[in-house]
């Protein structure tokens, strides 16, 4: 079986793991102004989460669409990812890190699984 469905779920990983050290160590102070402008703006917390989420999203379209050199990918990897972030909040579930990116990896794994195995 072709494991192009692995290396992105990997890479998907990896993207999220830079996209947290990038804006929580590195560009934290922008961050937080981004997300104060953002509050005021919109006036929800649930809007407010949801667009910060929605940069995410984009964030890992961004890179696994270069990366792979298909927006396809880019836009599918963003989606699920997008997805599983939303069903995180709404279950009110806490993870710990190692479980919360254990449950991304398998169902974006499956996910590429899914999609390889139609097209």
């Amino acid at each position: 079986m072709n494991l192009t469905w692995f290396i992105i779920a990997l890479f998907l990983a990896v993207s999220d793991e830079i996209h947290s050290t990038v804006m929580w160590k590195i560009f934290i102070n922008f961050y937080i102004i981004l997300g104060g402008l953002i509050k005021e703006i919109v006036g929800s917390p649930i809007q407010m989460w949801l667009i910060h989420e929605g940069i995410e999203a984009v964030f890992h379209f961004i890179i696994l669409s270069i990366i792979f050199l298909s927006f396809e990918i880019g836009f599918l990897a963003a989606l699920i990812h997008f997805i599983l972030d939303v069903y995180h909040e709404l279950s009110d579930i806490d993870y710990g890190w190692l479980h919360h990116r254990a449950f991304h990896f398998t169902i974006e794994s499956l996910f590429f699984i899914l999609i390889f195995n139609i097209y």
